[in-house]
């Protein structure tokens, strides 16, 4: 860790959502190698018992939150959780996603389309409504929201649709934000080999660093509304 990227850090604090494993646990321990502290989150507090004994290893302090992100009354608890603890996050990692049961285009059924827009689109600008305008008043602020590369696959048609709808809402947010140095930006973090990403994937999990740490890392008034590939940034030594 360079010792700018640890005063870029220094006594910030990151929430991730979709924390417990996979993608997000990765984006937690590397944010905590960098010196951030962080907010995990899961469904059920006890969820994330691992990644938070992960945390030990590094000195930075830790928070947890929980909550189903399908409900306006779970992400609001997830919200208090955090008044409750740092009281302010500075990074808004939204991480947590789910992908409907593979089946034809046709056989989709509305629930499964409104219960991923509900977890995938929403409980995101649900998020970034609470905590992204005092981000703004601070002039400090990062905002990395999980996007994908995932195309002509109909059969997860409600996945990639909200992924398409990520994508526009962070180029919108990212507008609003202009001059205020909240940096709004995308990652596609590559097929993985994860719960969501199935054992065919490309790529490992832990692949997803240090590519995820990037948009983390931007210079005050840097790049905003723009899209990050994880594995393009393999080379890098954060």
């Amino acid at each position: 860790m360079s010792a700018s990227h640890a005063a870029r850090l220094k006594d910030k604090w990151a929430l991730v959502t979709g924390s417990s494993r996979g993608i997000g646990q990765q984006i937690a321990l590397g944010l905590a190698g960098l010196g951030c502290n962080v907010i995990l989150h899961g469904r059920e507090a006890s969820h994330c018992r691992y990644t938070l004994e992960s945390l030990d290893a590094y000195d930075i302090a830790t928070h947890v939150v929980s909550g189903d992100l399908a409900t306006p009354e779970s992400i609001a608890a997830i919200v208090n959780g955090v008044e409750a603890g740092p009281g302010r996050i500075d990074v808004l990692y939204n991480n947590a996603a789910l992908m409907n049961l593979w089946k034809p285009i046709w056989e989709i059924r509305l629930e499964e389309w409104i219960e991923s827009f509900h977890v995938n689109l929403f409980a995101m600008i649900m998020l970034c409504n609470a905590f992204v305008p005092a981000m703004r008043d601070q002039r400090y602020g990062r905002v990395i929201n999980l996007t994908s590369g995932i195309k002509d696959t109909p059969q997860l048609a409600p996945y990639s649709a909200t992924k398409a709808a990520v994508d526009k809402y962070t180029a919108d947010l990212a507008a609003e934000l202009r001059g205020t140095n909240v940096l709004a930006n995308a990652l596609d973090p590559g097929w993985l080999k994860t719960a969501l990403g199935g054992p065919d994937a490309d790529h490992e999990v832990e692949t997803v660093l240090p590519g995820a740490l990037v948009p983390v890392l931007l210079p005050d008034s840097g790049p905003s509304g723009r899209l990050y590939r994880a594995q393009d940034y393999s080379m890098l030594d954060i």
